[in-house]
């Protein structure tokens, strides 16, 4: 089973040198903060030497992140967690020098371990010691309970200090496990990253390393980047992380990562994404929600180290299902949020406005796969959908990985393509409208929108859809516009020959050439149709 996050739009919007002791950081010092912000004493920081204690911590035993009396914390639900603020004025940052505050998360139920949290500046880290005073909650809440040293469960970044409003408005937030999210073009949280997964989707449990601990250097303007390292721990891997984060149209990631290998992984899946995905216009499920989709991403998009786009729409599988397409030097892939239209929700969690988020690979990958988990889910809550890159170089105890990539968080893909893009798959019964429909025949419609199709409205360019099927037989294809729209649509019908899944292939070619990116689809037959 895959990490369970809630996905709904409430989870993250509502919610000087010393040598001995304790410091206090106070207005008008060098690393300014908000009132009574309590700090530790100054240590030597770099990232390569976070690197090397990542490298020496893969060597050791595992020690699991501490879990302040989990009796207490058990019982903060998610109503509880969601009444307790942290007070901006206690924020990193509240009155400078970084131009981006930063706030912090409470532990609770759905965030038991606490995570140490250190202000970086001029090559030395501070600590940032865990007060209850920093948090406001009712005189009555179960967290007042727990002990001085409790600890952070994460942070976020609140909007440029130039703002009026960045009290109430965030745009980057590290939470629970090796997750992160950042808003997209359209100031919406949506799905998150990760730092590695480990097994996901194997016969074995998934594993989910933790970021153990965080420095958080601050920008000192809107134009520089945000820069945070991580501290990566699990009982198979370690690691250094070292983001680079700018607020610009969406926000965009540039990521460094060292990991360390403590035991052999069967699946390691570096860069991940992970999302929701419950139903769209592809699936129609009678009588299961009033809404006519639930989705915070309807499709993986991949750039191949060949220059081809794909695009395959995601699927609610009947059971764990792990999709690869193999590649060489991937160019780059994300998980899109392409249906913009409210009328396509009807809801109020503003799921027309949850980012896309793109890969960008940084330097060669080598082989590999890009892979896709799917998994079945019966609601909005469950974070179902996984995907990211497999290296072809096995993940071995006491091997490492470094790489480098770039996350951008925008509405759309960061480099769009000449070809037309897919915009929807409709899957119905095969056969004729009036006439008997044939048992066991699937009909499907495809539809291509992008100025790359323009063409098609003259007489110059002979066009056809390539249709290919692992097994079964295609028949009655055909091209043609959609009345009232841009959109060409390619309507074909399959005819399984077995149970077994069939994986389809589509793209339109004209004069030789193709038009649109090609689409992918794994159809099984009888699944609920």
């Amino acid at each position: 089973m895959t990490h369970v996050l809630i996905s709904r739009a409430s989870t993250f919007n509502k919610w000087l040198p010393g040598i001995l002791g304790l410091c206090f950081l106070h207005l008008g010092q060098a690393a300014q903060a908000g009132p009574h912000l309590n700090v530790g004493p100054p240590q030597g920081f770099s990232y390569e030497a976070l690197v090397d204690r990542a490298a020496a911590m893969a060597k050791g035993t595992y020690e699991a992140p501490p879990r302040p009396m989990p009796s207490v914390v058990e019982k903060i639900d998610y109503e509880t967690w969601g009444n307790i603020r942290y007070r901006p004025e206690s924020a990193l940052f509240a009155n400078g020098p970084g131009i981006f505050p930063a706030t912090f998360f409470h532990v609770g139920q759905f965030f038991q371990k606490s995570v140490k949290m250190h202000v970086v500046e001029n090559g030395q880290a501070r600590e940032i010691l865990y007060s209850s005073d920093y948090f406001s909650m009712p005189k009555n809440s179960i967290a007042r309970k727990l002990p001085a040293d409790t600890g952070f469960a994460g942070f976020r970044l609140q909007e440029s200090r130039n703002r009026e409003d960045w009290r109430t408005q965030d745009w980057v937030a590290f939470l629970g496990a090796s997750y992160f999210r950042a808003i997209g073009a359209l100031n919406q949280y949506g799905l998150s990253a990760r730092g590695v997964t480990i097994d996901s989707a194997e016969p074995t449990p998934e594993e989910f390393p933790d970021f153990t601990e965080f420095y958080i250097e601050g920008a000192k303007s809107e134009a520089e980047p945000e820069i945070v390292y991580a501290l990566l721990n699990g009982p198979s891997v370690t690691g250094a992380y070292r983001f680079f984060i700018r607020r610009t149209e969406g926000v965009i990631m540039d990521i460094d990562a060292a990991l360390f290998l403590r035991k052999d992984v069967a699946r390691l899946g570096l860069a991940p994404l992970t999302s929701m995905y419950w139903f769209s216009e592809t699936e129609k499920r009678r009588l299961e929600d009033w809404r006519p989709e639930v989705h915070d991403s309807d499709g993986l998009a991949i750039w191949t180290g060949a220059g081809e786009r794909l695009w395959r729409p995601l699927v609610n599988q009947p059971y764990a299902v792990t999709s690869s397409f193999v590649d060489q030097s991937p160019k780059g892939f994300g998980l899109l949020q392409r249906d913009r239209v409210f009328e396509d929700y009807l809801d109020g969690v503003n799921y027309e406005r949850r980012p896309s988020l793109w890969v960008e690979p940084l330097g060669d990958w080598g082989q590999g796969a890009v892979q896709l988990v799917e998994l079945p889910t019966d609601d909005e809550i469950h974070d179902n959908i996984v995907a990211y890159w497999r290296s072809a170089e096995p993940a071995r105890a006491g091997s490492s990985f470094r790489l480098r990539y770039r996350l951008h968080w925008l509405g759309d893909e960061p480099y769009p393509a000449k070809v037309a893009k897919c915009v929807a798959t409709r899957i119905g019964r095969g056969g004729q409208p009036g006439k008997p429909r044939p048992k066991g025949v699937y009909k499907f419609s495809v539809e291509f929108a992008g100025e790359a199709l323009d063409v098609l409205w003259g007489d110059t360019v002979k066009a056809e859809p390539v249709i290919t099927t692992s097994q079964g037989e295609i028949s009655g294809a055909f091209l043609e516009p959609i009345p009232g729209t841009r959109r060409w649509r390619v309507i074909f019908d399959l005819t399984p020959k077995t149970g077994d899944p069939a994986e389809l292939r589509l793209y339109i070619r004209g004069n030789g050439d193709a038009m649109t990116e090609t689409w992918l689809y794994q159809f099984r037959p009888g699944n609920g149709r």
